[in-house]
């Protein structure tokens, strides 16, 4: 796969006030990839864009709230969802998704594991 094609096929939720966020970035840029970078907090996804991305990950939706949001957890998965589509800065990052995979990239190491994997 060339590095354009690659490119194409990794993407970052991205928040650059965040350090593991910034670190996740820097490690793809790293590795010769320019993701498509989403700043999901000025550009949040919408509910398709989310379910995708819960499916990529393969984890229920309340795995992907930040600890503000783990009052949430044992709501149903729609109600979580609903809550994230609300308020984007319930979600955690940063979330980098390769293909039909995806990671949430803390610690940044779960990103190398990503891009690593065949």
């Amino acid at each position: 796969m060339a590095v354009s094609d690659a490119a194409r096929d990794v993407e970052i939720w991205h928040n650059p006030r965040c350090s593991k966020s910034r670190a996740a970035l820097s490690l793809l840029r790293d590795r010769g990839l320019d993701p498509q970078v989403r700043l999901y907090l000025s550009d949040p996804p919408d509910a398709e864009a989310l379910r995708s991305m819960l499916a990529a990950l393969d984890l229920p939706a309340a795995t992907l709230l930040r600890p503000e949001g783990k009052a949430l957890k044992d709501q149903p998965e729609d109600d979580v969802i609903a809550a994230m589509l609300a308020d984007p800065a319930l979600i955690e990052r940063p979330v980098v998704r390769r293909g039909a995979r995806a990671v949430i990239g803390r610690p940044t190491e779960a990103v190398s594991a990503l891009l690593d994997a065949p």
